[in-house]
């Protein structure tokens, strides 16, 4: 009885094991049949059959990588915790030893894309910490991963990637080899991605070839291109923290709303530069607000909104600008962070936005992200709640909403 129990067992266990295979193969099977049929529109864009056999040959979906496109964190990090990492003192030193031991490039990056070298070096530290963290991600298989099974409406810009990346490798401007990098498929030391690296990568260094990897004046003056070409002002600063006086209209503090920073000194709106400098004349200018008005205002000049076209999120811009004027020798921020304000979750976003649209001030969708529509509908209800209007989401304005909007019954 026991034997033929266990002679059962033995049978179910191998058509268990040979289901499972069928079915781990299948999904396998499929890449390989679309990694065929993208090899084929390689072609008739004129990429060789060699190089799309060396990049794609043998490489199977990784779902670390559909995981990560994915996944959003339930909590985001406060801008003060973010600068604390991205603007560190390691990082600032580090950039200053590189701004003396690069002098010769940086300057002649300079003289030739009018981007400061401080800016050049805080893209670069806050990218890769200066090329140490560049990503260990193939990004052949990063990018046929989210093209062939990443979030639908996204694939065909990865797919755009993808041939981007086979084009960089056909040219013969980085080995393969070097086409490592983050999981999202950006590579070299200041994380260009493949159609980014087509547009502005340069040959600094003379020998043919755009190596973002492994030529640092490449990769340098390949970011100095990227911020000229997206309207960087030669010399000019992109910001610079600011004092506000007490009865400040809160509402203007938006990215929507420009004055020249000489107006904004005379209008009863700024009284001074918080480090007691020069406002710029006539430059125009925004007042940003990265926490909200118990935090630290700045005057956001033009170049601010370059660094944006790099990576379009304000922690981001504020990031480089803050590093590189700490390399340049520029003191910390005058004023303080307000640490002790508890971040919003996804979740408590997605309920604020929904609150909003309620009360009727639509946020245009709720998506537990504060966006521009979303910071505009909160400054208006926060001039109507009698809050002062700066539109940074906070767990009062929260709680506030919760004790006086009445949700509509799901039937």
């Amino acid at each position: 009885m026991n034997r033929n129990w266990l002679h059962w067992l033995l049978i179910i266990f191998l058509m268990a094991v040979a289901l499972f295979g069928f079915y781990a193969l299948k999904p396998d099977r499929e890449f390989e049949a679309w990694k065929s049929r993208f090899s084929q529109l390689a072609a008739t864009q004129g990429i060789s059959a060699e190089t799309a056999a060396r990049a794609l040959g043998g490489l199977a979906p990784d779902k670390k990588v559909l995981r990560l496109e994915a996944h959003q964190p339930e909590f985001t990090k406060p801008v003060w915790e973010y600068l604390e990492s991205a603007v560190s003192d390691e990082r600032i030193a580090a950039g200053q030893k590189l701004l003396r031991e690069q002098a010769p490039l940086l300057q002649r990056i300079y003289q030739q894309f009018g981007v400061q070298p401080e800016y050049v070096l805080a893209v670069w530290g806050v990218e890769s910490n200066y090329g140490r963290n560049t990503g260990g991600y193939n990004i052949f298989r990063s990018l046929a991963t989210l093209a062939y099974a990443g979030i639908e409406d996204r694939r065909s810009f990865w797919q755009a990637q993808l041939l981007a990346a086979l084009r960089i490798l056909d040219e013969g401007d980085m080995p393969l080899a070097s086409m490592q990098g983050s999981w999202a498929g950006a590579i070299g030391h200041t994380q260009f991605i493949p159609t980014t690296f087509e547009e502005y990568a340069v040959d600094f260094d003379g020998d043919g070839k755009r190596d973002l990897l492994g030529s640092i004046p490449d990769a340098l003056a390949s970011t100095a291109n990227y911020l000229a070409q997206s309207g960087w002002e030669r010399g000019r600063p992109w910001g610079q923290e600011v004092r506000l006086p007490a009865e400040f209209d809160w509402s203007r503090a938006d990215p929507e709303f420009w004055l020249p920073a000489n107006v904004w000194s005379l209008d009863g709106g700024l009284v001074a530069a918080a480090d007691g400098a020069h406002l710029m004349d006539s430059d125009p200018a925004f007042v940003f607000l990265p926490a909200g008005y118990r935090g630290p205002a700045f005057l956001a000049y033009p170049n601010f909104s370059v660094i944006l076209k790099y990576n379009n999120a304000n922690n981001y811009a504020l990031a480089v600008g803050y590093l590189g004027d700490r390399i340049r020798g520029a003191g910390p921020l005058v004023a303080a962070w307000p640490e002790d304000e508890e971040p919003l979750s996804l979740a408590q976003k997605s309920e604020l936005q929904e609150l909003l649209t309620v009360e009727g001030y639509s946020t245009d969708g709720v998506d537990g992200k504060i966006g521009p529509n979303t910071r505009s509908a909160l400054r208006r209800w926060q001039v109507d709640a009698g809050f002062p209007a700066d539109g940074y989401a906070t767990l009062e304005h929260l709680q506030y909403l919760q004790q006086r909007v009445k949700k509509p019954e799901v039937k």
